[in-house]
């Protein structure tokens, strides 16, 4: 690709050239007079040829500076209306949001008609998935990420946190004459999810036994309950509505059941979760429109 003079230079060039005159080409782009004459003298440097004739005053273009003028201002408008239109359909384009699949399905999208209601021109684009898509890279505009820590990939802002409470449907206790105390759980049908390996503090039965156990007498052990398990958290959410059996969720994920009486705390005690962030990337272009998200997403908690 051929050399090409900064910018600034030809902006210089094409107001003073429009205005034939320094001093309001410099108050057009807000810098002093003889700015806009250093700025044009490299440009003549550049091109070898004098582009201005200085005296007598009013300043007037030569020869070289009258050939130029018109393909400098037509290249910047040029680049101006296609600056225009890409940040229009920008704009245009809907915010990418990427957070968990259990998080997407069960909190943010049923709260979504409230976001459409406030911003009705600016749509969204939610990327429901557990991998974590690279903010820098583009994948995203902005994350709700859930983790232990605030994560490392952009700015996090705290938006919420979670405990895990064992639940169960109303039928169930129903069905099953109720839970005399921890010891009921013996001959029950525990349900779980997927925790990685790696989670020493994952909210698991084995975890929330381990609690019971030093609280409380009688507490069956793990091998005396029947157990169902699922890799997706959103089916084994669904198997205990469904009463299937018993499981430890979190108190975020399943609040509408929870107010609904579709489930109920069995005990009183919980077992610790982690934090929901909203993380994005610095100096984003759609940084206003992330800004009015991120403050909507604090208001419906």
């Amino acid at each position: 690709m051929r050399k090409l003079p900064p910018l600034i230079e030809l902006r210089a060039f094409e107001a003073a050239a429009r205005h034939l005159s320094f001093k309001k080409a410099a108050d057009e782009l807000g810098v002093t007079p003889t700015a806009i004459s250093h700025q044009i003298r490299l440009l003549e440097r550049y091109c070898g040829r004098k582009l201005f004739c200085r005296q007598p005053r009013p300043v007037s273009l030569t020869e070289a500076g009258a050939d130029l003028f018109p393909i400098v201002r037509e290249g910047l408008e040029a680049f101006a209306s296609a600056m225009a239109s890409i940040r229009k359909d920008s704009d245009n384009r809907p915010l990418r949001v990427t957070t968990t699949n259990a998080f997407a399905s069960r909190w943010l999208v049923p709260r979504l008609p409230r976001w459409r209601k406030i911003r009705p021109g600016a749509p969204l684009e939610i990327i429901g998935t557990d991998s974590v898509l690279d903010l820098n890279a583009g994948e995203a505009d902005v994350a709700i990420r859930y983790a232990r820590i605030p994560p490392a990939d952009g700015t996090a802002e705290d938006l919420l946190s979670d405990c895990f409470w064992p639940v169960c449907s109303p039928d169930l206790l129903c069905s099953g004459g109720g839970l005399k105390g921890a010891s009921g759980l013996r001959g029950q049908v525990l349900v779980h999810c997927y925790w990685a390996p790696s989670d020493q503090n994952a909210p698991t039965w084995q975890r929330w036994l381990a609690a019971a156990q030093s609280k409380w007498r009688d507490v069956p052990s793990f091998g005396d309950m029947g157990h169902l398990s699922f890799r997706e958290e959103l089916h084994a959410i669904e198997a205990v509505i469904a009463g299937q059996g018993i499981g430890i969720f979190s108190n975020v994920l399943i609040s509408a059941e929870l107010m609904a009486g579709k489930l109920v705390k069995l005990f009183d005690l919980n077992l610790p979760g982690y934090s929901f962030y909203v993380v994005r990337t610095p100096r984003h272009p759609r940084e206003k429109t992330i800004e009015a998200f991120s403050t909507w997403l604090r208001s419906v908690v």
